[in-house]
């Protein structure tokens, strides 16, 4: 970059560092060394008030600013004089330099500090006679007594803020005061204690200032607020508190400061949670019924709710252990005691910090403490409970918290970060089950730490040898083992089933369908099958528990040996007497009671199995059992049959629920098995038969298993592509199935509906009453049926209270700049308030349809009827020229008196007698009305203007104008008739009397309808394509599509339940720097000047709305900071950032305050306030005192930083924009949690609190709550565990998960509170306790790969999760934005789980613990969010991957067990389908190419294949051939696509969807699906067999820059470009070997797929990489990938550097000794083509003896022999150089001359090396596998440097092998530009300059 631009990005960023933290809220200057105190200083908080106090006063009075920075100083010195903390010396040395600064301003002299005291209190006198303290504060009450919603609103803040300002200050400086000196006069004293008590709203306080009795907060004039208050305070009952208890003086004491006081909660818990119970309760309140004004008293049921909702998951566990809870009877509870349980329960809860994700483990500890307190109750007198005293007193937190704490540390320390075995430390869930037994009440109370729970483990070895883990206590009920074993664990119902199946089908197939005594034997088999497989699960339930039997009950334990008996005595003798009776069978005189018996025993076991399942499972038989449960036998029968758990009780749904998901999957079973008899079964009968029978064949190898075994291996062959395909291929039956389920249920629900510009131009008229029908609060008396008089009434009134929201929602779309100005106009409603006589549309439906009226009228030369037919054809054209006609009367009648009105009435007279009589066309010359339009059209040209003298002249002409041409050219009426109006309106216009005085429209309703009706008389043009914008268009659609939906009804705001937002945040992008913007990547492309060409319109929109010309450059704004900020704001609401998120997220608060503001008036009151244009007024409603106090009151928005202490501290810029994110939102607030360091006995200690902030006056942010943690919360998954830490700071009844890429739009934040109604709605026989939400993926449109990603995403959040969540009942939660049931999952371990590595996909176990718990999880779609989603093919590889792992991890979970264990047998079949065992089935489509490949490279090797053929063709048998070339692969890829199809169809249309489509098949997305497909299958099967699953911050920019080919390598060498070159290896020796009867063509249609599949992986990475075929950029990749190769590495060198680094992290994951052996076992496959191939060679003839493969091992070590000596290390060799190079020349040559003489001595032939080398090749990968999988000894055999050359080589010709194509294809300038039209096809159909983006911006590209 240039100096000069350097210069002026500097500049740039020091306007804008001043714009972020320049002034404050109030207009203060924040600067100096206010703002960065460290958080070490316990006092931090004030230090930073009296210096901000200080930088205000610095240049009214230096000595004041002097005076309060030395007693900041000296508070800092008090605090720390060693200045030990963290970051304390700098801030000393810092402040110490500004007090030297100040003294050295001042004139020369000495300070007399002794004159401090007096400075000081006189400068606060002189401050509030300067600021009019006294005031202040009347003008501010005068104000607020002029009504909440007055005009006066803006003025209302502004006073506000200004109070709010000085009195800060004044509170600054009589705090220091005090501090310096107790002696202040009596009269300042009173003085200040008057300001301190107007400083009470300046108490932080998060949403309902408790601590502070504050009159400017609406909220607490709430009668319900009031109640709950008030419900709360110290009852009779309570023992009196000592008077030492500190007691505020700003209110009553409470039951909060009894519990305080008793177990030492800690303070800033008890505000937190006091807040948390009042607005519960209030919320709770407020649902039942409105509470009268005077005393109000909260309702027994409102009290009752909040008790049973909170302690539900308490009172179920009392239950499951069958001990009584602290109530005997809680319908005797007072409802003062219930208050107490339930602010006891939340105190706990709030304080638990980790113990949070141990819901029992807290139920626990409320028992207890009840008890404990209950004591205290009984005694009277109120002393600190036993439970919580400590040396330094009391302490919940030490004595409770901290000692589970401790050891949930411990064991989290000892999983080595993730890479210890689940199975060798304690997880959350392991910790929590022990609450699951009465064992747990071992524990005592207070705490008996001597248990072995709280034992703690020794930490792992390091050592691989060493099995590590000391003495430690084991899991609980589960252990995690890392095997593929799970997927048969907990899913063995499906496999036994599919098993059975297969068996049944082939018997039936083998005995062509033949129904006989020995077809029935055979099925009978079945019985051993089953039996067999049920003792493999028990064996299974013995060597899973692994690890938890000396922590297991002994009844659980006790049952899996019972199951494991039963189970191998049935299958013993079920196989015996099968064995034995076909054996009689067999004989001549053989006994059949034995087959009877047999029969007897089998039939008893099934019908019994069937039994207990019927009863078991079906729901209607769940009562039945249920009542059972006293019988004991009953009981033993359940319990054998399934363990029961605290967990998963109860797991059954409705019948009529049940019915629907059965059918669904019995036709899914019957399209599968239909499938796999006909055509997988049935055909590979025959050829089998025969293959058996075949005389023995003639191997060319060889042969050790073949011999004598009826070619097993060869059949094994034929059949396992077919099995592996029957177990996939039941996915692709229900992807079908349930593709077109959810698009019957999508159209049955109206999706789609509006789809287009068209049908929202045609049904606009039908809006306002489906609004008033679904969005609006009923209106009585609305629903009865209208006589036809009312109809007009009602339109009008639906009208009118629709159009302010519709506004709304257009003037959002201007402010967020997907509309012009102009469209704005044309979008925007009328108010339809007034004596208007009908309802007026928004322009854009109008516009143009005066013209075409008039060229009808013109033209017409019918009668009257037959032009008004015409005219009435299009509605909106009849409605355009009735409004033209009312609103040209109501103007000209109200601009005109005297003569001008009569004027106008007669006219209008005559106009109705004439339309009465039928005769206006006679009467009036239409033809002339062109002539009368462009005189109107001046006269309204004129009036929209401000009144000015020359205008005023200029309007009378007009109307002048007007009334000429209507009394000379149009009328054509006897004037005879009103002779005498007509000669005086004559002589007045002679006179010039007529109209010389004209009313200028002032009212603002009538200046609106003049400019109105001047646009309906003007715009010529159709507005058929208003809004141009695509996203508009699509949010426009969306929404008016949504209000046909069904939906609950509308509650009041003031009766909806609340709900808090919730955004978890770590580091990712807030607010994007105009550094970042302007900064050009490698090819020159900014991210600004990439999003000015991706989004055109826009740019231009928002160049208008700061008013700039639209053609306006960047730089020309940096005249003015506010331009600059909102450019910044621009960019990143086009991005992934949190800033965008923030904004749409409170649309949700904007919403709340316009249902607020506008539902004021009482519904009996509507029509008037219609009428008088009050009702739908919604100028000033975001400064409405009501309507924001109850917007906060139901909606809160927490957004957890988790690491903003540490960016404030390190002055990260992302600090500063979450500041100035607080500013602009209010409501908004920051959770974060901060490391304090603190001294104790001289040494530093950590401190972590969890923090809430909101913006303050100061420009900064205000601490509200600040609670300490037991340690640092981060023990598990980061993600969870920052959720769970600030979880505590959210309010309401539901609470909604946002991620930080998500977007959110005012239109849809209107339909929340019918969302929220979702939870009181029918759904089952459960409540909803999950309710999912709709996304939009807004990322589509960058490229063609996130338009890919963009589809299959829409396609599984719409079409997909539909049919989860009805019929199959299915549905989990996938991430975000799902609606909580708040208290149900926060008194149930939260909203998602955090456990390291295991809960990686953390948002699913929400799903799956809320399903456990007796929840249900439906799926909404007339409400969507936005969702970014990764636009590049890394990006899209890494997240693909991480939820691929995750997946592997959940195979591993004991949730996932549980959920296949406990659903019924369909339901359970949903849930593996779409969840885990998606990716299986995704793992089993690529295996399958693999078996299939192996097995045709077996035929071809073994000379098998060819034998079969010939001889089948000899025998005429075209069964077998078929067989053999069967085409392996089922094209799953085309039936996934259905989804997609049908969703497009439901949504777009047929053409739109299929020509959308057909475009991606030309975009290649074949090979990116294809390509995905091996993302899934490597991190999953990886994920099980070795772990490494981990989190992959994948980045959500921007990807236009082009990849680098090593970074592509390093991404995709092991996950797809090995196995994609092990394809092409199999194929190309089935080509070389193999027997095809089609040639060529056969041998194309049969491995097409495969050589699809191996392109795609080897490929897709460069094919999809921008740029990636210019020439220029591929050399440039070549060097550097040949660096990165060569480049040794050593100690700290990454991946991204160097090879040897990287490889050295590709071999991290494995670990263990089973992973080796896993390793070891799939690296043997490699040794089959040297085995085969060597047998093949010229050179041995016919010879099939083991001498042959001997030798050619012999062979391979020469290679490797020679291989050594030409990479023979150079330092080594450095003191002979010239003689290595001697040996390495005489090697080569004799190598050269051996391999010459043998091929002319000898047989061997050219052909034959090339084979050599097809056969060593994988031979030496296979060695190198195996060598790197046994690292360890390798590096102690000293051969690991060795297999790290050889491991260079490999990549090099690996890389070498996929760069030649790309560089030859680079060769050619055509192939880079169709690269750039195939991936930005969408951006080049919008008329984008991508080929502009991709050159680059540089003016100088051309010279």
């Amino acid at each position: 970059m240039s100096q000069a631009e350097d210069l002026w990005e500097r500049l740039v960023r020091a306007v804008l560092r001043r714009e972020r933290t320049g002034k404050d809220a109030y207009g203060r200057p924040v600067g100096g060394i206010a703002g960065n105190v460290p958080s070490s200083l316990a006092n931090n908080r004030d230090i930073d008030e009296i210096l901000r106090a200080a930088d205000e006063i610095q240049d009214e009075d230096p000595n004041i600013s002097r005076i309060l920075c030395e007693h900041a100083y000296s508070l800092a010195q008090n605090l720390d004089p060693n200045s030990e903390g963290r970051g304390v010396l700098q801030f000393k040395t810092g402040l110490m330099s500004v007090i030297k600064q100040k003294l050295a301003k001042r004139e020369a002299g000495v300070i007399d500090r002794s004159q401090d005291i007096a400075r000081l209190q006189e400068y606060y006198k002189l401050y509030r006679e300067r600021n009019n303290v006294d005031k202040l504060r009347e003008e501010e009450l005068k104000l607020r007594e002029s009504g909440a919603f007055s005009g006066n609103l803006g003025e209302l803040e502004r006073k506000t803020v200004k109070r709010k300002r000085v009195f800060a200050t004044l509170k600054v400086l009589g705090n220091v005061l005090e501090q310096l000196t107790p002696e202040i006069p009596e009269e300042l004293k009173r003085v200040m204690e008057s300001d301190a008590a107007m400083t009470d709203d300046l108490i932080p306080y998060n949403i309902i200032p408790l601590d502070a009795p504050i009159i400017t907060n609406a909220i607490v004039s709430f009668p319900e607020v009031q109640a709950a208050i008030s419900a709360l305070k110290y009852f009779r009952g309570l023992p009196k508190l000592p008077a030492d208890f500190e007691r505020p003086p700003t209110r009553n004491e409470d039951v909060f400061d009894f519990l305080h006081y008793i177990f030492g909660f800690q303070k800033d818990n008890v505000s937190n949670q006091r807040e948390q119970v009042v607005h519960l309760l209030a919320n709770e309140q407020s649902q039942l019924r409105v509470l009268e004004e005077s005393e109000p008293i909260l309702d027994e049921a409102a009290v009752q709710n909040v008790f049973l909702k909170s302690l539900d998951n308490y009172i179920k566990w009392c239950n499951y252990l069958c001990i009584q809870p602290v109530w005997s009877n809680v319908e005797a509870v007072s409802k003062e005691k219930k208050l107490l349980f339930v602010s006891l329960y939340f105190l706990i809860w709030g304080e638990a910090a980790n113990v949070r994700f141990l819901p029992e483990c807290l139920c626990y500890i409320f028992h207890h403490m009840v008890r404990e307190m209950d004591e205290i109750l009984r005694q009277q007198i109120a002393q600190p409970a036993n439970s919580c005293i400590s040396e330094n007193g009391v302490s919940f937190l030490d004595q409770v918290i901290f000692p589970l704490y401790d050891v949930l540390a411990a064991e989290a320390a000892n999983n080595d970060n993730g890479r210890a075995p689940h199975s060798a430390w304690r997880n959350y869930d392991d910790f929590n089950e022990y609450f699951w037994s009465l064992h747990c009440f071992e524990l005592g109370w207070p705490w008996r730490k001597v248990s072995t729970f709280f034992l703690k483990p020794k930490r792992r070895s390091k050592n691989i040898l060493k099995s590590g883990g000391g003495q430690r206590r084991g899991k609980t009920s589960f252990v995690e083992h890392r095997t593929f074993l799970h997927l048969y664990h907990s899913f063995h119902r499906l496999w036994i089933f599919l098993v059975m199946m297969f068996q049944g089908l082939t018997i039936i197939a083998f005995n062509k369908r033949k129904l006989n005594s020995k077809t029935l034997r055979e099925v009978l088999s079945l019985g051993p099958t089953f039996v067999v497989m049920k003792f493999f699960e028990s064996v299974l339930d013995v060597f899973m528990m692994r690890g938890a039997y000396s922590t297991s009950r002994r009844l659980a334990v006790s049952r899996i040996f019972l199951r494991f008996i039963w189970f191998s005595i049935a299958s013993v003798v079920l196989s015996f007497l099968y064995v034995k009776a076909l054996q009689e069978e067999s004989k001549a005189n053989g006994n059949s009671a034995v087959f009877r018996l047999y029969m007897i025993i089998v039939g008893i076991y099934a019908g019994i199995q069937f039994v207990i399942s019927v009863l078991m499972r079906i729901p209607a038989c769940h009562q039945l059992t249920n009542q059972c449960d006293r019988w004991p036998l009953i009981r033993f029968v359940k319990w054998m049959r399934q363990e029961r758990y605290y967990v998963g009780r109860g797991m059954y749904e409705s019948t009529t629920d049940f019915i629907k998901y059965m059918l669904f999957w019995l036709v899914v079973l019957g399209g599968k098995f239909s499938f796999a008899y006909f055509l997988q079964i049935q055909p590979l009968v025959e050829p089998t038969q025969i293959l058996v029978n075949m005389d023995p064949i003639q191997y060319s190898w060889h042969d050790f298993v073949s011999k004598n075994n009826h070619n097993a291996l060869t059949i094994a062959c034929l059949w396992s592509p077919v099995v592996a395909i029957y177990l996939l291929d039941i996915y692709v039956f229900y992807t079908i199935v349930s593709a077109i389920c959810g698009f019957l249920l999508g159209a049955r629900d109206r999706l789609g509906e509006i789809r287009s510009l068209e049908s929202l131009h045609k049904l606009f008229e039908e809006f306002p009453s489906a609004f008033m029908d679904t969005l609006h609060v009923p209106l009585p008396n609305r629903s009865s049926q209208p006589s036809p008089s009312e109809v007009f009434k009602k339109n009008k009134i639906d009208a009118a209270r629709f159009s302010p929201f519709w506004n709304e929602i257009i003037k959002n779309l201007r402010e967020e700049d997907y509309i012009t100005n102009h469209e704005m106009e044309l979008l925007l409603m009328p108010k339809n308030s007034g004596s208007h006589p009908l309802v007026q549309w928004p322009l854009f439906l109008l516009a143009s349809k005066i013209f075409l009226a008039k060229d009808i009228a013109v033209e017409s030369r019918d009668s009257q009827e037959d032009l008004w037919e015409r005219i009435s054809r299009d509605d909106y054209m009849k409605y355009a020229v009735q409004e033209c006609y009312h609103t040209i009367k109501l103007i000209l009648t109200e601009i005109l008196d005297g003569e001008g009105r009569m004027w106008v009435e007669r006219i209008y007279d005559d106009i109705e007698a004439s339309i009465s009589k039928r005769s206006i066309h006679v009467d009036f010359q239409l033809n002339k009305l062109p002539i009368v339009i462009s005189r109107l059209t001046a006269v309204m040209g004129v009036l929209k203007e401000t009144e000015t003298s020359d205008l005023e002249k200029g309007a009378v002409k007009a109307v002048q104008d007007l009334y000429d041409v209507i009394r000379h050219d149009v009328l054509s009426i006897n004037m005879r008739e009103n002779y005498e109006t007509w000669n005086l309106l004559s002589k007045a216009r002679n006179e010039g009397r007529l109209f010389n005085k004209i009313k200028w429209p002032k009212d603002a309703e009538l200046r609106a309808q003049v400019k109105r009706l001047y646009f309906l008389l003007t715009i010529k043009d159709s507005a058929a394509n208003i809004p141009r914008n695509l996203e508009a268009r699509r949010r426009l659609q969306f929404f008016t599509n949504s209000l046909f939906m069904e939906m609950p009804v509308a509650k009041p705001v003031r009766e909806m339940l609340s709900f808090s937002v919730f955004t978890p945040y770590y580091s990712e992008i807030v607010l994007y720097s105009m550094n970042e913007l302007l900064k050009r990547n490698e090819d020159g492309i900014s991210i600004l000047f990439y999003l000015q060409k991706i989004y055109p319109d826009e740019w231009k929109n928002f160049l208008a709305r700061i008013g700039r010309s639209e053609n306006a450059h960047e730089s020309e704004l940096a005249d003015s900071p506010n331009d600059i900020l909102e450019l910044r704001f621009w960019a990143s609401y086009r991005g992934q950032t949190l800033a965008r998120t923030v904004r749409g997220m409170m649309y949700y608060r904007k919403a709340l305050m316009l249902q607020t503001y506008l539902e004021r008036m009482n519904s009996e009151d509507l029509e008037a306030a219609i009428s008088s244009n009050d009702a739908t007024e919604t100028q000033g409603f975001e400064f409405s005192p009501e309507a924001r106090a109850q917007a906060d009151l139901k909606f809160t928005y927490v957004v957890t930083c988790q690491i903003y202490g540490k960016q404030k501290e390190d002055q990260k810029p992302e600090a500063a924009d979450i500041a100035l994110l607080m500013q602009r939102n209010e409501a908004l607030r920051v959770a974060f949690i901060d490391d304090v360091e603190t001294l104790k006995d001289g040494k530093v200690h950590k401190e972590f609190y969890s923090k809430l902030v909101k913006g303050d006056i100061n420009g900064k942010d205000k601490e509200i709550y600040s609670i300490k943690l037991p340690g640092n919360p981060k023990l598990g998954e980061g993600k969870p565990e920052n959720q769970n830490h600030a979880i505590v700071f959210t309010r309401g009844n539901a609470v909604q998960t946002i991620d930080m890429n998500q977007d959110n739009y005012f239109e849809e934040a209107l339909k929340m509170r019918n969302l929220l109604e979702e939870f009181h709605r029918d759904h089952g026989i459960r409540p909803p306790t999950i309710l999912g939400v709709r996304e939009h993926v807004f990322t589509g449109s960058v490229s063609s790969l996130a338009s890919f990603m963009s589809s299959q995403e829409t396609s599984f959040v719409t079409l997909g999760q539909r049919v989860l969540a009805n019929p199959l009942k299915v549905r989990m939660h996938y991430g975000h934005p799902d609606v909580f049931d708040r208290v149900f999952h926060i008194t149930r371990g939260g909203i998602s789980k955090a456990s390291r590595v295991i809960n990686i996909s953390e948002d699913i176990f929400a799903g799956f613990n809320s399903t456990l718990r007796q929840g249900n999880i439906t799926h909404h779609e007339y409400i969507q969010v936005g969702k970014g989603r990764d636009v590049g093919l890394n990006q899209i590889a890494l997240f693909e991957g991480k939820v691929a792992g995750g997946n592997g991890e959940q195979v591993l979970s004991r949730d996932v067990y549980r959920l296949g264990q406990l659903f019924d047998f369909f339901r359970m079949m949903s849930f593996y389908f779409t969840t885990v065992g998606f990716y299986v089935c995704t793992m089993l489509t690529v295996l399958t190419v693999y078996i299939f490949l192996y097995g045709k490279t077996y035929l071809a090797l073994s000379g098998v294949g060819e034998t079969i053929q010939v001889r089948s063709k000899i025998m005429d048998n075209t069964a077998l051939s078929a067989a053999l070339n069967t085409q392996f692969l089922f094209q799953i890829g085309i039936f996934t696509a259905i989804p997609m199809i049908l969703g497009g169809i439901l949504e777009l249309g047929f053409l739109r969807a299929v020509v959308s489509f057909i475009t991606m098949q030309f975009q290649l997305c074949s090979v990116f699906f294809t390509f995905s497909l091996g993302t899934r299958t490597h991190y999953f099967g990886r994920t099980i067999l070795h772990g490494g699953a981990r989190y992959q911050a994948t980045g959500r920019g921007f990807v236009v820059r082009h990849i680098k080919f090593s970074e592509n390598y390093r991404i995709y060498s092991r996950s797809h470009f090995v196995k994609g070159l092990e394809v092409v290896l199999l194929l190309v020796v089935v080509l070389a070997y193999g027997y095809s009867e089609g040639g060529a063509l056969g041998y194309i249609l049969l491995s097409i797929s495969s050589w699809l599949m191996a392109i795609s992986w080897l490929f897709a990475p460069y094919l999809f990489n921008p740029s990636g075929f210019e020439w220029q950029k591929t050399v440039e990749d070549f060097r550097d990938w040949t660096n990165w190769l060569l480049y040794r590495g050593g100690i700290g060198v990454k991946g991204e550097e160097s090879w040897e680094a990287w490889w050295d992290e590709e071999l991290a994951h494995i670990r263990t000794f089973s992973g080796r052996i896993a390793e070891t076992i799939l690296s043997l496959r490699f040794f089959i083509f040297q085995y085969g191939i060597v047998y093949k060679l010229h050179v041995q003839g016919s010879n099939t003896s083991l001498t042959v493969y001997g030798l050619s091992w012999i062979a391979f070590a020469v290679l490797i022999i020679l291989f050594k000596v030409f990479t023979f290390s150079q330092k080594i060799s450095v003191n002979f150089q010239l003689l290595l190079r001697f040996i390495q020349g005489v090697a080569f040559l004799m190598a050269l001359a051996g391999l010459t003489v043998a091929v002319i001595f000898t047989e061997l032939s050219v052909p034959d090396i090339f084979a050599c080398i097809l056969a060593f090749v994988p031979t030496g990968w296979g060695i190198l596998s195996i060598a790197v999988a046994w690292k360890p000894v390798m590096k102690r055999l000293g051969l690991w440097k060795s297999i790290r050359s050889i491991a260079r080589l490999y990549d090099a010709g690996m890389g070498m092998l996929i760069f030649i194509p790309v560089a030859l294809l680079s060769w050619f300038p055509f192939v880079s530009t169709f690269q750039t039209r195939l991936m930005f096809n969408q951006a080049f159909s919008r008329g984008l300059e991508i080929s502009l983006i991709l050159a680059g911006n540089n003016p100088n590209t051309g010279i």
